[in-house]
């Protein structure tokens, strides 16, 4: 898998020296900002809402590519951790008791996925809607995957963890894999128009 295509982001990016890295610097204060307003998102849905979240989180990561979208999901979870109301529900229990509460491991999932999805933007995934459908699927897992781990360690195994942390979830993260798997191939042929 090559991983030197260019992401979203690097369109028209030029330039470099101090005017490259001021428009980097923008593009993680964007995302930063995007991250926490999709935090607070929930739109109504059974048997949960649906929280725009991850779906902030898995497009940044290939929106970005792995380098940038790292330092925006990084400087995201510092700003949780300093007690900034970044997180959904953080503006009741802040900082580093939010992140060691049950979403501990899922913020954890939140970087890891960032990366994952960084890498298949940087390999072409996103230029093709069953390839971004499952670099979406993929990417669901390893938020899942520490996020339910963490969950069992905080209350015991023997309670209902996956009722608790995955399965009110899965409608929600199908419509937000089908509305990426679309987005992000119409944003490719949308810079292929304008390009030529």
């Amino acid at each position: 898998m090559t991983t030197d295509r260019p992401v979203l982001a690097e369109i028209g990016m030029s330039g470099e020296g101090a005017m490259r890295l001021a428009r980097r610097a923008m593009l993680v204060a964007a995302g930063v900002a995007l991250l926490t307003v999709s935090a607070k998102i929930q739109v109504p849905m059974w048997p949960v809402p649906i929280t725009m979240g991850t779906f902030a989180v898995l497009g940044l990561g290939a929106a970005y590519g792995p380098g940038l979208g790292l330092v925006t999901i990084l400087t995201y979870m510092g700003l949780g951790a300093l007690g900034a109301d970044v997180f959904a529900g953080s503006s009741e229990v802040s900082g580093i008791t939010y992140m060691l509460g049950g979403t501990g491991g899922y913020l954890l999932g939140y970087v890891l996925a960032t990366v994952a999805l960084g890498l298949f933007a940087r390999a072409g995934w996103d230029r093709s809607m069953g390839r971004m459908a499952l670099a979406m699927l993929i990417g669901n897992a390893i938020i899942y995957v520490p996020g339910l781990l963490w969950l069992g360690v905080l209350h015991g195994w023997d309670k209902p963890i996956l009722q608790w942390g995955l399965w009110p979830f899965l409608i929600g993260d199908a419509i937000k894999l089908a509305l990426a798997a679309l987005l992000f191939p119409f944003a490719w042929r949308m810079v292929a128009r304008a390009k030529g």
